[in-house]
Parts: structure tokens; C-alpha cells; sequence
């Protein structure tokens, strides 16, 4: 989400104020840093990547801070560093050429509408492209800040997603990647409450486009995932078959503490209805260890989870408290120590099942866009199902999608032979 937000600030500065990209910050006459804050540590590293930057840039550059920790700590930013020229918000990226003319300018509104705004185009990747379905969450998960600083979900207009992935396939963009925050809850709000829509419709609209051939998306919410939304990502052709399903705690109890609206047994059960319609999908998760109200028994719930599902790959963290959350006011049950323990135990055991998943690939063959080329001259891609796969071939394979048979294996990556 962050990276499309900074495209399309870069399209809109690009497009109507004349600028262009650099990778030298003393060249620069504007420097803005995206944030997040849905974790402690990229916020403490702000300031300091702030003050680094104002001692390197020339002297007549501007610096703006946007994103989510623009949206959460607003004017603060610059009355804790006053050569920082503009603060904009998660929710205010259309305001760019606005806030970059205005000195000491904030905007954090996180109740305005960007659901109709059309964005310049910026395409740093030619293949592929992120299409926002959605903005803001209507959810109320007590570990999460994401509410406070993207404010309330409205779905984008169909009409307008259809649209921008037909111009971004007649471009030669053979990929979409969908964002929003709970995307399977797409439809539920609309700017225009005339508007009518849902997730699968959307998908279904969406594979009608004739020279798009693949679609991904990110993220679904576990409490949304019905048998309808199943069957259509398991029987969709052009719906990759590599999906991140947030698990957050194998726990009923703590997924109740943190009012995620779906239990241990309901998330197992999603799982598994995917996995007997496609035995080859690939499932990736979220996982918070060490939650305030965690006891053991509820630590061996999600290792149990983590067991029984086989997750291809986890996103895993320490519980970090996040300002002006339900979460933030629990009494912690749990010291640094055993946190700390706990997450090296979900991660040794991934370990462990990746390697067997791993190495059990050697002599599979896989469908996989090239995207890229190393300095190596090895093709880099992503298979449908979410491997990513080196080859080496004589003839360009870029923008193209070659079966390939694996013949080595990495724990993050496959190699393979272009048939």
C-alpha cells in the first residue's frame, strides 16, 4: 500500500510540477520519507533518518514526511524537526502538489475521500502493477493503528478498477496485484451508496480482461472468506493460487482480545477447504507472538495452527504496543525474555517445514513470469503460485511466461530449467 501510495505521489509530482526521480539525496530538491506505523521500530527510526537526511541534502531542498505516522503524529513532526517542510497523511496523497508549495503545511484528515481521485500514471515496473480496490479499514482490531491514521474503508468505484487495469493491460502489463486492507470486503461501503458490488464480482469483472492473465491480491480478512469467495479463487484461471491469509494467534481466546471476529477452528477450516480444492496453492500468514493477554496454552495454539495449516511462508513479530489502542491499556502477561522465546520458536519451526516444502519442488514444473534480469544474467520471476524462480536462458524471457522445471532449491527461492 505504501509503495503505490509513494507511485502515485511521484506520478502527480511528475506529471503536473515537472519533477523527476534521483538516487542521489544531495541532488534533490525534494526528499520525502513514507511512512508506516503499524510497528514501533519504523516510527523511532524516523527522526533519525530525518536528521541524517537534512544534514546531506543541499540547502534549498525541501523534505516532507507522509504516510501513516504523518496521519498519527501530524504537527509533532515538525516541532520535533523544524526543516521539515510538510506533513501529509495516509489519506491525503492526492494533496501532494498542494502541500510541496506551502511551508509548515499539515493535512492528516483521515476522513477524506480519495476514492474517485485519478491518479497520474507512474510505472516502475512493466509487467506488473498495484491497483488500490479500496481505502481506509472498518475494522477494530485492538493491536492495530492502521483505523486511526487510514480512517474508514470506502470501496473504489468498479467502473474506475476496471478501467485503470485495461489501460495498464493494453500498456503490456501482464499482472494486477489488488490492495486494500480487508479486500474480500470490497463493496461494503461506496462514496456512492447507488453503487453495488462484491469481492467476487469484482474478480469475475476483472478476469474479463482479455490480455491481463494473471491477478493477485492482498489482503483478504480471514472473517470474510465465505465458501463463495473460495470456490471463485479456486476455480478463477487467472487468479493466482498463492494467497496471504492473516492468522495473527492460533488462540480463540486471544483472537477474541483482539477482536479479529473468527476463531482458531474457522481459520483452520478456510484453510483447509482451499487446500482440498487446490493442493498445490501456496498460503502465507501473519503471526503475533506475545500478544499482552498470551498465556502458554494460548502460545501452543498458534504452533498448533502452524502445524496443521503448513504456512509456505509468516510474517512474524513480537506484539509491539501502538499509541491510542484497545490493546495499549492491557496489563501484559508476558516478559521481554519469553516473547523473545517465543518468536524464535515459530521461526525455527517454519524453518524447518520450508526446507522439507523446499526441496519436495525439485523436478515440479511451474508456470512463472520473468520480471526481471540479475546482474548475474539470471531471469528472476514469480511462479502462480508464489515461488520465486531463477533461470538462465539465452533469449530475453522478460514480460513472458515460461514453464519451468525446478532443478535446485534455496530456502527463499527455486532454480530451474525454461522448457
Amino acid at each position: 500500500m505504501n509503495e503505490k501510495d509513494s507511485e502515485n505521489m511521484t506520478a502527480e509530482l511528475s506529471t503536473k510540477e515537472n519533477y523527476k526521480t534521483t538516487s542521489a539525496i544531495n541532488e534533490a530538491d525534494l526528499i520525502i520519507l513514507n511512512t508506516c506505523s503499524v510497528r514501533e521500530k519504523p516510527v523511532s527510526k524516523l527522526f533519525s533518518r530525518l536528521g541524517t537526511i537534512n544534514k546531506q541534502k543541499k540547502h534549498t531542498a525541501r523534505i516532507g514526511v507522509c504516510g501513516c505516522t504523518a496521519s498519527h503524529l501530524s504537527e509533532e513532526i515538525i516541532k520535533r524537526a523544524p526543516y521539515v517542510d510538510f506533513v501529509l497523511g495516509a489519506r491525503n496523497v492526492s494533496k501532494i502538489t498542494k502541500a510541496i508549495k506551502q511551508k509548515g503545511f499539515v493535512d492528516v484528515d483521515i476522513n477524506y475521500d480519495e476514492t474517485t481521485y485519478l491518479f497520474k500514471g507512474f510505472e516502475n515496473q512493466t509487467y506488473k502493477r498495484k491497483i488500490n480496490i479500496s481505502i481506509g479499514c472498518d475494522k477494530s482490531c485492538t493491536f492495530c493503528i492502521v483505523p486511526n491514521t487510514r480512517g474508514t474503508e470506502i470501496s473504489i468505484p468498479k467502473e474506475l478498477i476496471i478501467n485503470e487495469i485495461s489501460k495498464a493491460a493494453d500498456s503490456g502489463v501482464v499482472e494486477v496485484l489488488l490492495l486494500g486492507q480487508n479486500v474480500n470486503n470490497y463493496g461494503k461501503t461506496f462514496s456512492n451508496k447507488n453503487i453495488k458490488s462484491s469481492f467476487v464480482q469484482l474478480l469475475r469483472d476483472i478476469s474479463k480482461i482479455d490480455k491481463l492473465k494473471r491477478i493477485r491480491f492482498a489482503s483478504p480478512h480471514p472473517l470474510h472468506m465465505d465458501d463463495e469467495f473460495i470456490d471463485e479463487f479456486s476455480k478463477n484461471k487467472k487468479i493466482c493460487k498463492n494467497i496471504h491469509i492473516p492468522l495473527q494467534s492460533g488462540s480463540t481466546k486471544v483472537l477474541q482480545d483482539m477482536r479479529r471476529g473468527y476463531t482458531k477452528q474457522w481459520f483452520i477450516n478456510r484453510c483447509e477447504r482451499i487446500k482440498e480444492k487446490l493442493p498445490n496453492v501456496r498460503i502465507s500468514t501473519d503471526i503475533i507472538v506475545a500478544f499482552p493477554t498470551e498465556t502458554q496454552k494460548d502460545f501452543e495454539d498458534t504452533i498448533d495452527v502452524i502445524k496443521k495449516v503448513q504456512f509456505d511462508q509468516i510474517f512474524n513479530f513480537k506484539y509491539s504496543s501502538r499509541p491510542n489502542t484497545q490493546a495499549s491499556f492491557l496489563k501484559t502477561i508476558v516478559t521481554d525474555d519469553i516473547a523473545s522465546n517465543r518468536l524464535e520458536q515459530v521461526i525455527q519451526l517454519h524453518k524447518e517445514q520450508i526446507d522439507k516444502k523446499m526441496a519436495s519442488t525439485i523436478d515440479k514444473s511451474y508456470e512463472v513470469l520473468f520480471e526481471q534480469k540479475n546482474k548475474n544474467g539470471d531471469f528472476v520471476g514469480f511462479s502462480d503460485n508464489g515461488y520465486q524462480i531463477h533461470s538462465k536462458n539465452t533469449k530475453d524471457i522478460l514480460g513472458k511466461i515460461k514453464e519451468v522445471k525446478i532443478t535446485n532449491f534455496h530456502r527463499t527461492y527455486l532454480e530451474g530449467l525454461v522448457s
